[in-house]
């Protein structure tokens, strides 16, 4: 991708446009949240100015025209991650639903005492506080697979925690905190030769990597839109068909049923069965646009060139002085962390604000990562595919500067 087709997409995001405390804006917290090109905006206002209406059972023209982009949207997604079939899509409030979801319906109907479930260091909450509440109720044990001094996951520890017990891995596709790219698929087969299932916490990877979940041979797949230029508050469980049928609905309500009475209820086919109430009709439609805007890019251009500029971040993060990178994986995807020497994390990124440069403090919701690195948390900037040498020029400027303030 050259620099006039880099520019062009980048022209795509008003929000870059602006200043910040008197300076551009240099976004650099994409881990969080990405922000939203033209086509996901003028999709969302379109919605609401024109079709807004319920889905499904239409009597009318909205209702028709907001129920065939509704599940339109469903066939885009399924086609973005090669889903063999788009009924294994299920709408969710993002990844945290999603993986919910899984833990609620498959975990507690499945699992008893004494299965083990295997996670990793490198997890969010969101793939850790689930588990550990249907482990509570069922009697299951977790069990962790420990980092190796880069921050890659030792996978000969990982093999050793495999057993007859062990039911289900669940771990990142890429880590929101160090930016580490784990060997999924290698990941899932060694699963499969135990007879346990997979889950794939894919919410940082669908905007920096192709992800095909047949090709890495997971159970499950779960991602945000949010973090794919798409709308907050939307989401994507997917899941093999024979593991869906089998599994209990979560959420009760309208559209999961296929007839209630007050002697029993039963429930719709798939997707439905796990879409319970009114679903986020504009954030799939937005998802899809979302996706459609990455789909019509040269997506190895864009891969090539997020890659490089990560690169470029880190070999420039080296040069600056008293900086410490946390984290060295052998792969890395969007996010970057480091620390500085006799500077809180908080007072060097209120500085950079100050400057127009976004970035994220913290423990990036990975506590027991940090606790594993001695550390309470770290500054992390994060890349997307509209970002370019100059953010991280100003980055590392910004960086030489809080000497003078310490």
């Amino acid at each position: 991708m050259n620099q006039q087709q880099h520019a062009r997409l980048r022209s795509q995001f008003p929000a870059l446009a602006q200043e910040v405390n008197g300076h551009p804006l240099v976004y650099l917290d994409n881990a969080a949240t990405t922000q939203k090109p033209l086509a996901v905006l003028d999709v969302i206002a379109h919605y609401y100015r024109a079709d807004n209406a319920n889905v499904h059972r239409a009597a009318h023209a909205l209702s028709g025209r907001a129920t065939r982009a509704f599940e339109a949207a469903r066939e885009t997604t399924a086609r973005f991650i090669n889903a063999p079939h788009s009924r294994e899509i299920i709408w969710t409030r993002g990844t945290t639903e999603a993986i919910n979801l899984v833990a609620q319906s498959w975990g507690s109907s499945e699992l008893k005492a004494g299965d083990e479930i295997v996670l990793s260091t490198l997890e969010h909450h969101a793939n850790i506080v689930p588990w550990q509440l249907i482990a509570q109720r069922t009697g299951a044990i977790i069990r962790v697979i420990p980092l190796d001094e880069r921050g890659d996951l030792d996978l000969d520890a990982y093999h050793k925690l495999l057993g007859p017990r062990t039911r289900l891995i669940s771990v990142a596709h890429v880590s929101n905190a160090l930016g580490t790219v784990n060997p999924v698929a290698q990941i899932v087969a060694a699963a499969k030769a135990v007879g346990a299932l997979t889950l794939i916490d894919g919410a940082q990877a669908v905007a920096h990597l192709e992800v095909d979940v047949q090709a890495i041979g997971c159970d499950f797949y779960a991602f945000s839109g949010h973090k794919l230029y798409g709308p907050t508050g939307i989401g994507v469980l997917w899941g093999r068909t024979e593991l869906l049928e089998r599994m209990p609905p979560w959420q009760a309500g309208g559209e999961m049923i296929d007839k209630v009475s007050f002697a029993g209820t039963s429930f719709n086919a798939l997707p439905f069965k796990f879409e319970a109430g009114t679903p986020h009709i504009v954030g799939a439609i937005g998802l899809a646009a979302a996706i459609d805007f990455i789909t019509q890019q040269d997506r190895a251009a864009l891969v090539r060139h997020e890659q490089a500029l990560t690169d470029y971040l880190v070999a420039g993060l080296r040069q600056v002085p008293g900086l410490r990178l946390v984290g060295e994986p052998r792969q890395r995807a969007g996010a970057v962390s480091f620390l500085l020497d006799d500077i809180h994390p908080q007072d060097a990124a209120t500085l950079l604000d100050m400057q127009g440069i976004a970035l994220r403090v913290g423990h990036h919701c990975a506590m027991p990562l940090m606790e594993s690195l001695g550390l309470s948390g770290t500054m992390r900037a994060s890349l997307a595919c509209y970002n370019n040498r100059d953010d991280v020029d100003a980055l590392l400027a910004a960086l030489h500067r809080l000497e003078d303030f310490f």
